[in-house]
């Protein structure tokens, strides 16, 4: 049978930033994590869902091609999502149907062992650009993302939703979903909201989970900060 051609493009390439989480293995039996991990999930059943995840195994602990596949399954069986691992060979992460990331960006010990005045002197990315304005509100699964600059948002934003800025982000309404700010590196960002009920807050690639925020902290005005690498949330 003759193909028929089409005019038409077939295909089209668009680039996208998409978040992707660092699930770092601890332990070389994907038993011992999955337990783990429920109990994670059972805090927030909803906030996992469909997460891209790329595995890192850490320093001393090796990973079989049996161990990897029955750790991919059991993520896919928790509705994550696991696309890629680093560290490993490329015949072992296609045998559990993943990919590889051979230059994944890893903090290293240095860096974690560093003082405050080290973590300062060293120059950080800094947002130049101009802020991004959203004054309608941020729906489940929408995703809004200030590039080189602030993100300020006047409405609600509701939970499933993410915000993303380089810079600083500001919510004068409800925060629940996602915020990421400092996505870049910039260890000077920040996040203002007026209510706080965020699923996740982050500055500069530190995170705090709903279930790790201060109880008084919860539907209040509040700040998330980074103070010597760690992330820190404080009322307004």
């Amino acid at each position: 049978m003759a193909v028929t051609e089409r005019s038409g493009a077939a295909f089209e390439l668009k680039g996208r930033m998409t978040t992707l989480t660092v699930l770092r293995v601890l332990t070389p039996d994907p038993q011992v994590l999955l337990q783990q991990l429920d109990a994670r999930l059972a805090q927030a059943p909803d906030f996992f869902d469909g997460m891209p995840l790329v595995l890192v195994p850490a320093d001393g602990i090796t990973i079989d091609t049996e161990a990897l596949t029955t750790l991919a399954a059991g993520l896919r069986e928790r509705r994550l999502l696991p696309v890629a691992v680093a560290g490993l060979s490329a015949q072992t992460a296609a045998s559990a149907g993943l990919g590889v990331i051979p230059n994944l960006d890893e903090p290293r010990a240095e860096t974690t062992q560093a003082t405050a005045a080290e973590r300062q002197d060293r120059p950080a990315p800094q947002s130049t650009g101009a802020a991004r304005l959203v004054t309608q509100p941020v729906r489940s699964g929408q995703q809004v993302y200030a590039r080189g600059g602030d993100l300020i948002v006047t409405a609600p934003v509701s939970a499933g939703a993410e915000l993303m800025a380089d810079g600083h982000i500001h919510v004068y309404d409800t925060l629940r979903g996602r915020a990421l700010a400092g996505v870049q590196g910039d260890v000077n960002a920040r996040i203002f909201c007026r209510s706080l009920q965020a699923e996740l807050v982050a500055v500069a690639g530190q995170y705090r989970l709903s279930d790790q925020i201060n109880a008084k902290l919860r539907d209040a005005p509040a700040m998330a900060w980074l103070r010597d690498g760690e992330l820190e949330l404080n009322a307004l």
